[in-house]
């Protein structure tokens, strides 16, 4: 098995974490702070969505899906949804209240969807592409493509521990 093939592979994963929430996330699940953490199941799923995009466009050069599909203005978060959550204070993580829990889906499949879209015009030569000298070692493309992966995975899989959790009330 190539390398591409298997990343292929790893990229259907975050969509059928996603799908698995579908029909599932009500106002009181998104609005969950369990254990009284700062993140949400919306900020996670908003997160997920925002660290997808952010990262494959500064990737790939282009526009992020959350202007030109308008996810921005339809989640309507403001400044603080355009940012992409990493080194949120608290207060600027519990600002991220959105009570659509497949709007939210929606932009993760939007953003995976720009995923699938690069990650079919990448060789296997493009793999080895260095996309980031800040970091030492300087960063490749599959690296940061699996880490895009790895990171939306986590956060999906966050969120469906929530909603395995026991409803108080």
């Amino acid at each position: 098995m190539d390398a591409l093939v298997l990343l292929r592979d790893l990229a259907s994963r975050p969509r059928h974490a996603a799908d698995a929430l579908r029909g599932r996330l009500d106002p009181a699940v998104l609005a969950a702070h369990p254990g009284g953490h700062p993140n949400s199941v919306a900020w996670l799923l908003w997160h997920t969505g925002r660290e997808i995009d952010a990262q494959l466009a500064a990737l790939t050069g282009e526009d992020e899906v959350w202007e030109t599909r308008g996810i921005a203005k339809q989640l309507g978060l403001g400044e603080e949804g355009a940012a992409v959550g990493y080194g949120h204070t608290p207060e600027q993580a519990r600002a991220i209240e959105v009570t659509d829990g497949e709007a939210l889906l929606d932009y993760v499949e939007a953003a995976l969807d720009a995923f699938d879209f690069h990650l079919a015009g990448v060789t296997f030569a493009d793999l080895d592409d260095i996309v980031d000298e800040a970091w030492d070692p300087p960063v490749t493309r599959a690296a940061r493509l699996v880490s895009i992966l790895d990171d939306a995975i986590q956060h999906l899989a966050q969120a469906a521990y929530v909603l395995g959790m026991p409803q108080r009330g």
